[in-house]
Protein backbone atom coordinates (compact mmCIF):
# COMPACT_ATOMS: atom_id res chain seq x y z
CA UNK A 1 0.00 0.00 0.00
CA UNK A 2 3.04 2.30 0.34
CA UNK A 3 3.18 2.24 -3.45
CA UNK A 4 -0.65 3.26 -3.58
CA UNK A 5 -0.02 6.44 -1.29
CA UNK A 6 2.79 7.37 -3.55
CA UNK A 7 0.74 7.09 -6.54
CA UNK A 8 -1.90 9.11 -4.73
CA UNK A 9 0.20 11.46 -3.22
CA UNK A 10 1.03 13.13 -6.84
CA UNK A 11 -2.72 13.85 -7.57
CA UNK A 12 -3.91 14.78 -3.91
CA UNK A 13 -1.15 15.70 -1.46
CA UNK A 14 -3.80 16.55 1.00
CA UNK A 15 -4.54 13.00 2.07
CA UNK A 16 -1.34 11.94 2.76
CA UNK A 17 -2.19 11.47 6.60
CA UNK A 18 -5.42 10.05 6.02
CA UNK A 19 -3.63 6.99 3.49
CA UNK A 20 -1.14 5.78 6.06
CA UNK A 21 -3.72 3.95 7.89
CA UNK A 22 -3.32 0.48 6.12
CA UNK A 23 0.70 1.36 6.65
CA UNK A 24 -0.23 1.85 10.73
CA UNK A 25 -2.33 -1.78 10.57
CA UNK A 26 0.12 -3.42 8.75
CA UNK A 27 2.95 -2.03 12.06
CA UNK A 28 -0.15 -3.28 14.40
CA UNK A 29 0.02 -7.28 13.19
CA UNK A 30 4.28 -6.58 13.62
CA UNK A 31 2.92 -6.25 17.40
CA UNK A 32 1.21 -9.47 17.51
CA UNK A 33 4.18 -11.34 16.43
CA UNK A 34 6.06 -9.50 19.22
CA UNK A 35 3.84 -9.96 21.99
CA UNK A 36 3.42 -13.89 21.18
CA UNK A 37 7.71 -14.14 20.92
CA UNK A 38 7.95 -12.35 24.52
CA UNK A 39 5.61 -14.64 26.02
CA UNK A 40 7.20 -17.76 24.63
CA UNK A 41 10.44 -16.49 26.16
CA UNK A 42 8.95 -15.79 29.14
CA UNK A 43 7.38 -19.68 29.03
CA UNK A 44 11.03 -21.49 28.33
CA UNK A 45 12.44 -23.27 30.95
CA UNK A 46 15.58 -25.77 31.12
CA UNK A 47 15.76 -29.08 28.96
CA UNK A 48 14.53 -31.77 31.57
CA UNK A 49 11.41 -29.34 32.76
CA UNK A 50 11.04 -28.40 29.05
CA UNK A 51 8.95 -31.50 27.47
CA UNK A 52 8.12 -32.40 23.88
CA UNK A 53 3.80 -31.19 24.37
CA UNK A 54 5.43 -27.34 25.46
CA UNK A 55 7.85 -27.42 22.49
CA UNK A 56 4.99 -27.84 20.33
CA UNK A 57 2.56 -25.78 21.80
CA UNK A 58 4.78 -23.00 21.51
CA UNK A 59 5.74 -24.11 18.05
CA UNK A 60 2.09 -23.90 17.07
CA UNK A 61 1.52 -20.63 18.64
CA UNK A 62 4.39 -18.71 16.81
CA UNK A 63 2.73 -20.51 13.62
CA UNK A 64 -0.55 -19.38 14.04
CA UNK A 65 0.31 -15.68 14.81
CA UNK A 66 2.78 -15.96 11.68
CA UNK A 67 0.81 -17.36 9.29
CA UNK A 68 -2.29 -15.28 10.29
CA UNK A 69 -0.43 -12.01 10.48
CA UNK A 70 1.01 -13.31 6.66
CA UNK A 71 -2.53 -13.52 5.45
CA UNK A 72 -3.64 -10.48 7.48
CA UNK A 73 -0.62 -8.46 5.94
CA UNK A 74 -1.52 -9.92 2.64
CA UNK A 75 -5.45 -8.54 2.78
CA UNK A 76 -4.06 -5.15 4.39
CA UNK A 77 -1.57 -4.46 1.34
CA UNK A 78 -4.22 -5.27 -1.29
CA UNK A 79 -6.99 -3.54 0.29
CA UNK A 80 -4.82 -0.70 1.34
CA UNK A 81 -3.23 -0.19 -2.42
CA UNK A 82 -6.62 -0.15 -4.16
CA UNK A 83 -8.18 1.05 -1.47
CA UNK A 84 -6.08 4.38 -1.35
CA UNK A 85 -5.97 4.92 -5.05
CA UNK A 86 -9.41 5.17 -5.27
CA UNK A 87 -9.67 7.40 -2.22
CA UNK A 88 -7.84 9.46 -4.09
CA UNK A 89 -10.30 9.70 -6.77
CA UNK A 90 -13.80 9.22 -5.17
CA UNK A 91 -13.36 10.21 -1.26
CA UNK A 92 -16.46 8.38 -0.31
CA UNK A 93 -14.86 5.60 -0.66
CA UNK A 94 -12.37 5.63 2.47
CA UNK A 95 -15.00 4.54 5.03
CA UNK A 96 -15.83 1.38 3.00
CA UNK A 97 -11.74 0.81 2.78
CA UNK A 98 -11.89 1.16 6.09
CA UNK A 99 -14.11 -1.19 7.26
CA UNK A 100 -12.41 -3.86 4.84
CA UNK A 101 -9.06 -2.97 6.39
CA UNK A 102 -10.50 -3.71 10.01
CA UNK A 103 -11.48 -7.34 8.66
CA UNK A 104 -8.26 -7.94 7.08
CA UNK A 105 -6.54 -6.64 10.49
CA UNK A 106 -9.04 -8.99 12.57
CA UNK A 107 -7.84 -12.07 10.85
CA UNK A 108 -3.86 -11.29 12.61
CA UNK A 109 -6.02 -11.01 15.97
CA UNK A 110 -7.50 -14.21 15.32
CA UNK A 111 -4.23 -15.73 15.10
CA UNK A 112 -3.21 -14.23 18.25
CA UNK A 113 -6.27 -15.33 20.16
CA UNK A 114 -5.41 -18.97 19.10
CA UNK A 115 -1.43 -18.24 20.33
CA UNK A 116 -2.42 -17.03 23.84
CA UNK A 117 -4.40 -19.75 24.19
CA UNK A 118 -1.99 -22.68 23.33
CA UNK A 119 0.37 -20.37 25.41
CA UNK A 120 -1.80 -20.68 28.49
CA UNK A 121 -2.61 -23.88 27.29
CA UNK A 122 1.03 -25.28 28.05
CA UNK A 123 1.79 -23.27 31.00
CA UNK A 124 -1.18 -24.59 32.22
CA UNK A 125 0.01 -28.17 31.97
Amino acid sequence: SGVGIAAMAVMKPDLIMKSIIPVVMAGILAIYGLVVAALISQGLDEAPDYDLFDGFCDFAAGLSVGFCGLAAGFAIGVVGDAGVRGTAQQPKLFVGMVLILIFGEVLGLYGLIIALILNTKHSSS
